[in-house]
């Protein structure tokens, strides 16, 4: 008969695996090329969807594609923009989403503000077109909106945009989504798929 060995308290024990489970994500997107490009490059189980509608119609769409893949994805995320939708239909959207328990990943004023934030912190809003100024500045070469290379030229950079978006939004009490400009929640969809890269 054997004897059952007896674990002392200082043998090593086998470590669980404390990996969370892979989650699957469904990213639908207010642009065609300029979300859609960046998103993709995240290694995750992922559908990136870009549509070029307005905010309420993105959501509109998440709620559709939700239904149509019933239980395929596990987290359904909005990417939209306020450029010159709304107010309304900017924080309608938001609201709506909320209510639908979808996620919103906006930024007021552009998406390339998401961009700039891993150079530097920006805490006044600035029009459109002075982004693609600054970042042809930042990167050493012309910024192009439909661009597949910035999320490699920027992950380097990563942490600093996280730190300076979450900063950012700090500024704001009471939040107004449409006002708060400049101010973007990028940041928390990055997080959602660092969490659980391949």
């Amino acid at each position: 008969m054997s004897k059952k060995r007896k674990t002392s308290p200082g043998r090593l024990q086998r470590k669980k695996d404390t990996r969370e489970e892979r989650q699957r994500f469904l990213i639908v997107c207010e642009g065609r090329e300029t979300e859609t490009n960046y998103f993709a490059k995240f290694r995750v189980y992922k559908k990136v969807v870009g549509l070029g509608r307005n905010p309420s119609n993105i959501v509109e769409a998440a709620k559709n594609l939700r239904e149509k893949y019933k239980g395929d994805y596990d987290q359904i995320w909005c990417v939209f923009d306020r450029n010159s939708w709304q107010a309304d239909d900017f924080n309608s959207a938001i609201r709506d989403a909320k209510k639908e328990k979808i996620n919103v990943a906006y930024s007021n004023e552009a998406f390339e503000l998401w961009y700039l934030l891993h150079f530097e912190f920006v805490n006044t809003g600035i029009p459109r077109k002075d982004y693609e100024k600054k970042l042809t500045k930042l990167l050493g070469y012309k910024y192009q909106k439909n661009s597949d290379s910035m999320y490699d030229d920027l992950i380097d950079r990563q942490e600093t945009a996280i730190e300076h978006a979450e900063n950012l939004l700090k500024q704001y009490d009471p939040h107004n989504p449409a006002k708060d400009n400049p101010s973007t929640t990028v940041h928390l969809l990055v997080q959602e798929l660092n969490r659980f890269i391949r």
